[in-house]
Parts: structure tokens; sequence; C-alpha cells
């Protein structure tokens, strides 16, 4: 396994320069899988003393992650990560994330399961020893103590249909109707 951090020793998140990347969410995803330990501990799940790949399956299935929350829905959405070279050095390309996730069978995704449930803990871990528990979500008239929420923005996503009779939304024909 190689260094899984070393893309980011120099990285710094700024507002606006020279340098500044699309997706940048997607990177600050990718640097938190690394930071935490969970792409050192995807390719320790991964490894195979039998086989040798090009690129590590934990980087492989991290940035298969990464690309997934950024908005990819196939496999060649992996692109929107390979063409940021300069900021992430080599990606997998479709056909290797393909083969990567074929590689992956049941024990393979029991190892992942209990790699990703000790990542888990020790994030958890830390941010207990940091603030002494979770920290609690407030409200507007306290908190709500041991409650953990998560808060996940959503936005539209169109869903073209040229069909007769497809709902209305957003002022147009075609679109999905959300409820």
């Amino acid at each position: 396994m190689s260094d899984v951090t070393g893309w980011s020793r120099r990285l710094t998140v700024t507002a606006g320069g020279k340098g500044v990347v699309s997706h940048a969410g997607a990177v600050a995803l990718r640097l938190t899988a690394d930071r935490t330990g969970l792409t050192a501990a995807l390719s320790r799940a991964l490894y195979r003393e039998d086989f040798t790949p090009g690129h590590d399956r934990g980087r492989v299935l991290a940035d298969a992650a990464v690309m997934m929350a950024d908005g990819g829905n196939t496999v060649r959405g992996i692109d929107v990560l390979r063409h940021q070279r300069d900021l992430l050095g080599e990606v997998a390309s479709p056909a290797t994330l393909s083969r990567a996730l074929g590689e992956v069978d049941q024990a393979a995704l029991d190892r992942i399961d209990a790699a990703r449930a000790a990542v888990r803990a020790r994030v958890w871990d830390l941010i207990a020893a940091r603030h002494g528990r979770i920290p609690p979500a407030r409200v507007p008239n306290g908190d709500l103590g041991e409650t953990i929420v998560l808060r996940i923005d959503a936005h539209f996503i169109d869903a073209y249909s040229r069909k007769e009779q497809a709902g209305r939304l957003r002022g147009r024909y075609g679109l999905h109707p959300w409820p």
C-alpha cells in the first residue's frame, strides 16, 4: 500500500485564487476518507497476496464512494475525479473501477464492513475525546441531548421524459414529479 494521504500534503482550501478546482467538496470528502484511515482500512481489507493491482483497491473504492457522493451514478462518473489529476494524482479508470467492484465477493464485503465499523468507532472516539461527548444538536430552546442529527442537504435532479402525460414540475413538462 502506498501513502494514501501523500497527495494532500500541500493542499489548502480557499475561496479564490489560482489553482481553483470544481468539485471541491469531493476533494474534502476524499481527504476525510484518507485522514480518518478509511482508505487504508479498505486497502488492508481488500489486500490479496497473490495479486498486485495497478491501482490500490482501497483507493479505488474510496474514490468510487467520493464519486457517488459528488453525484456520479455510473461507473463512468469516476472520470470527474480523473479530470482533477493535478490535484488528486492518478485515479482509476472506469474499466479499473468495474474490475475492482467485480472482485468484491461476500468475504470481501464482510472485511469491508469490519473495516468501516472500526474506522467509524475510531472517529466517534476522536470526536468524544475532543468534545467530551458527541456534541449535541442545538435547537432554539436548548439541545437534543444524546440524539445525533445528520443534516443532509438535497437538490433537484431532473429526470426528463418525453412520454405523454409526464409530470409538470418547476414550470416545465417531462420532469419527475417529486412529492
